[in-house]
């Protein structure tokens, strides 16, 4: 095992995380149940939406979220490709195919308006939108696109707890809440509220992590009903609430899944939760700093770079030069104690996908990335002084005369 210098991604837990789950399993109560419903109610009112589910993964909060919206076999659900693959597989779950769409540009990581509607056919059912590292997406002309089509938006927001956008035409919307304060006159709402479903996930690497766990998001109180029934076995009633006596036995109304949260993770997501705006504030701080000592690095560009948004900033993404062998590149800083990634391997390039759609659907700026992208590490307890190390080793690597030859 590699011992880090600098790891991509660290978790940041403490006694309040440690007491939180030592106090559930001293209740002996570890299903879902008080702590869970509890954990539900600040997201929801963190998010500012009417309803939030806990789940046991982000996967399956997609999972759910397009199939208590219909899709089924024969429709389709654009999507971007550049993503983790459970974006597409949880669209396959329902027997839908997903389409894959091009990102919006070299600057703007995220799935591309313009494409979107290009993609749209009869059978079109909706769009599934990835807020990439925790930037979110043009949200005001994709849900004027789903409007206008009648296509459902589901909101995968995985990378994107606490990240913010504002529209006017969020403004104008009586779906949504939203908070004003003094200082910003402007409307903000929190991805995740925007479309017709938010999902996202608690894994370990997550801006807020459970070890394992996701939440579904809604506004709309026909969704909150399919989701909350869906979620344990279409089941009308729980062991909780039979455990305070509020049912004696219960009916099975449609037929659903095992996805449930338990205790520990609500428990742990409590406590994330209130730590989850310091830590995305730390996060900013970290790639603000990345990027004033990465300014003069012409091997090195920087996506979102003119952003002018609230991010999570859940990753800290990169892409270079042409000029530059990736895994070279990637191997050198492996020797330095540097861990880095790859966000995303494009999905409709994997061999399932590929043998499943049998398309020639280019996507040209998505493999583009595909090819050029390396992640760089980001993690609130990281501080300035390994953004420092991580840098001056990307400087160093073109002068190392190992490298020379190649560039």
């Amino acid at each position: 095992m590699i011992e880090w210098k600098v790891p991509l991604a660290d978790v940041e837990l403490g006694q309040e995380e440690i007491e939180a789950v030592t106090s559930v399993l001293r209740s002996n109560w570890l299903s879902m149940g008080p702590v869970t419903a509890e954990f539900e109610r600040r997201f929801a009112e963190y998010l500012g939406v009417k309803y939030a589910f806990a789940v046991a993964n982000g996967t399956v909060a997609l999972h759910l979220a397009h199939l208590s919206l219909g899709a089924c076999l024969g429709d389709k659900i654009i999507c971007p490709s550049l993503t983790f693959v459970a974006t597409a597989n949880a669209i396959r779950y329902t027997g839908a195919t997903p389409v894959f769409a091009d990102i919006t540009s070299l600057e703007d990581l995220n799935i591309s308006p313009e494409d979107i509607e290009a993609k749209i056919d009869e059978n079109t059912k909706g769009i599934c939108v990835v807020h990439y590292g925790g930037y979110p997406c043009d949200m005001e002309r994709i849900m004027e696109i789903a409007k206008r089509h009648n296509l459902y938006v589901v909101e995968d927001a995985a990378h994107a707890p606490g990240a913010e956008y504002s529209s006017q035409m969020a403004a104008d919307s009586s779906q949504f809440r939203y908070e004003i304060s003094s200082n910003n006159p402007t409307n903000w709402a929190k991805v995740g509220s925007i479309g017709d479903i938010g999902c996202f996930s608690f894994f370990s690497n997550k801006n807020m992590t459970t070890g394992e766990g996701g939440m579904v998001v809604t506004n709309r109180d026909e969704l909150a009903e399919r989701i909350k029934f869906l979620r344990s076995h279409g089941m009308t009633s729980l062991t909780w609430d039979r455990h305070r006596g509020h049912s004696f036995s219960y009916d099975v109304i449609d037929m659903g899944f095992n996805y449930r949260i338990d205790e520990m993770r609500a428990a742990l997501g409590l406590v994330q939760l209130k730590k989850l705006d310091k830590n995305n504030e730390r996060r900013r701080g970290l790639c603000k700093h990345y990027k004033e000592k990465l300014n003069d690095v012409k091997e090195v560009s920087l996506p979102f770079s003119k952003f002018k948004g609230i991010s999570s900033h859940h990753i800290f993404p990169t892409l270079l030069s042409v000029k530059i062998d990736r895994k070279n590149f990637m191997q050198y800083l492996r020797e330095k104690g540097i861990q880095t990634s790859i966000h995303y391997p494009p999905v409709h390039l994997f061999s399932y996908y590929k043998k499943l759609l049998r398309s020639n659907n280019k996507l040209p700026l998505t493999e583009y990335v595909g090819k050029r992208e390396i992640t760089l590490p980001l993690f609130p307890p990281m501080d300035q002084r390994k953004v420092d190390y991580v840098v001056d080793a990307i400087k160093r690597y073109s002068s190392d005369t190992r490298i020379r030859s190649i560039l």
